[in-house]
């Protein structure tokens, strides 16, 4: 039953991934080949060696296989899941003795700004981690290399990966990438400040009524407990209009829709948690504390984050905690995260470098590696994985990832979706402090975004 109901809501989420993105990919560049492939490694069937002569290939030697280095750079590896990231590495070079993978790992908030100039000067890695939002940018730019070929080359399965999953990171019929992984958010709660408070617990049921009543119950115990944590920032903000009735574009994505009255209600609501209520903390008030310490000090009631939160809390949070679908107000809408794979069109062992992200995306080891961790979801269709991963606790609630796949809504992609997203954050961070008012600061960031980007 519990995996029925998995499937369900996994089917879901991937239908709904693949209407966007194949909405967004329309004009992608289909301009790549395999023709980088190095013949050095196992799957000897490169493009290259396929365009010769059938009597020329069976009078050839098999190729030796010589020792190569791929360079992968990632970012959801950063922190407390380097170490998996690690053992993936390990178990795949165990495999492969001759491919040696050299694991760059930079941070979120630097990782696109740094992957945008190496791709730009022809320094990208040989593979490389691609979320969702970007990847029908870089897919565009013809900066990605046709994994069709090295699919045929192995005989890879495709049914150890969902269809629908596998065929988001496509774009007009090539394919670019391999999912790696998906994520989701959920409201993480401290079950003893909720019993101190004398605050029911939440349920999928709640809005942000609820939310704010209870986080300023929790408030009310002493100055140094919070309420709640939901960053005020591009990612909630999206998701947040649209539990409000708002949008950022229009029906038809040709215009900005940012400032309208939805969506200014929604941000000053944000905005007085902080300075008016004070359930959230403000950023003086945090004085350089994280907010995902601030929870496991337990001076944190409730707290909005993603589900790769589950590997930190449940080795560090001494307290009992749990969590539900995330609360809505005119409507239910939470947001996922998809992390794709793909190879520099340019890369000279891009054969190696499919074989490393076919292991982190469609092996066992990995999705177990993966599962066992809390670290995201893989998206592979191995029945046995994801029972396990329903079984680990905390949280005892684990179903609530599955559930909150019901809500999902996707962000606007479009291909300059790292400016607008830089330029509505900082429009956001100014009503938060106070600088702007609500309606000021979307103002602001209309005019801007219209003047800017290009849809």
């Amino acid at each position: 039953m519990v995996q029925f109901r998995f499937m369900k809501a996994f089917s879901l989420f991937l239908v709904l991934t693949m209407v966007v993105v194949l909405a967004a990919c329309s004009g992608g560049n289909g301009n790549n080949s395999g023709s980088n492939a190095s013949p050095s490694v196992k799957a000897s069937d490169t493009p290259k060696e396929s365009s010769q002569e059938p009597s020329e290939q069976a009078s050839e030697e098999p190729a030796k296989e010589e020792n190569v280095t791929v360079k992968f750079g990632n970012f959801s590896g950063s922190g407390d899941t380097a170490k998996y990231l690690t053992q993936m590495q390990e178990a795949f070079q165990k495999e492969h003795p001759n491919i040696k993978i050299d694991i760059e790992t930079i941070a979120y908030g630097d990782y696109f700004t740094q992957m945008q100039t190496r791709v730009a000067a022809g320094q990208a890695p040989d593979a490389y981690e691609l979320n969702y939002e970007n990847f029908v940018s870089y897919a565009k730019k013809g900066v990605l290399l046709d994994i069709n070929p090295f699919f045929d080359a192995t005989q890879f399965d495709k049914s150890t990966l969902n269809a629908q999953a596998l065929n988001a990171f496509s774009a007009d019929g090539v394919q670019y990438g391999m999912p790696g992984s998906f994520s989701n958010v959920l409201l993480f709660y401290n079950k003893e400040l909720f019993e101190k408070a004398k605050v029911d617990l939440p349920t999928k049921d709640w809005t942000w009524k609820e939310f704010d009543e209870a986080g300023a119950k929790i408030r009310a115990l002493d100055k140094n407990t919070y309420g709640v944590f939901q960053p005020i920032q591009f990612h909630e903000f999206y998701k947040l209009v649209q539990q409000n009735g708002g949008s950022l574009l229009n029906a038809d994505k040709t215009a900005f829709t940012v400032n309208t009255p939805e969506n200014v209600e929604t941000l000053q609501r944000i905005v007085d948690r902080v300075l008016k209520t004070n359930i959230m903390p403000t950023q003086a008030q945090l004085s350089g504390v994280g907010d995902w310490d601030l929870f496991k000090s337990g001076r944190l009631g409730m707290i909005v984050t993603g589900v790769w939160a589950f590997s930190d809390f449940m080795k560090n949070v001494t307290f009992e905690w749990d969590v539900a679908v995330e609360p809505g107000n005119k409507k239910k809408a939470t947001h996922f995260f998809s992390n794709g794979l793909v190879i520099n069109k340019d890369s000279k062992v891009a054969e190696a470098a499919f074989e490393w992200i076919k292991f982190l995306s469609s092996s066992k080891e990995a999705a177990q590696i993966r599962v066992d961790a809390g670290w995201e979801l893989p998206a592979v269709t191995y029945p046995d994985v994801l029972e396990s991963y329903l079984k680990l606790t905390p949280p005892s609630n684990r179903q609530a990832v599955f559930d909150s796949l019901e809500y999902l809504v996707t962000p606007p992609v479009i291909e300059q979706f790292g400016e607008m997203a830089d330029i509505l954050g900082i429009h956001l961070t100014a009503a938060s402090e106070g600088a702007k008012t609500a309606q000021q600061a979307l103002d602001d960031a209309q005019k801007e975004l219209t003047d800017k980007i290009k849809l």
